[in-house]
């Protein structure tokens, strides 16, 4: 499974912080990477629009994530706060899981 966040930038803050703070070896990474249910990260830049980015967040289960998210509620609201002032805007595209081919 894996959570796909569109979040757009402010120009006061800059690429670079909002890069590290997103990216994969970022805060959102290392707050999530504490539990075994979490595989990993991904921050696309959008190439027609400098301001645009899609987080990519990896679990092995949508439960995963909903318990990593409830055990952790009142962290991920402080981080969550904590760098709000980076984003302009965020949107949650939705989640998704990824398709095999099974015959």
């Amino acid at each position: 499974m894996e959570i796909s966040d569109h979040l757009g930038v402010p120009r006061a803050c800059g690429h670079g912080r909002f890069e590290k703070v997103y990216g994969p070896l970022g805060d959102w990474a290392r707050f999530f990477a504490r539990d075994d249910g979490y595989v990993r990260t991904e921050l696309n830049h959008d190439l027609k629009d400098s301001r645009r980015y899609t987080t990519l967040d990896f679990w092995i289960s949508e439960d995963a994530y909903e318990n990593f998210r409830e055990q952790h509620a009142s962290e991920y609201a402080v981080l969550d706060h904590k760098f709000e002032v980076l984003t302009e805007s965020e949107l949650e595209i939705g989640k998704f899981e990824r398709v095999t081919n099974q015959s």
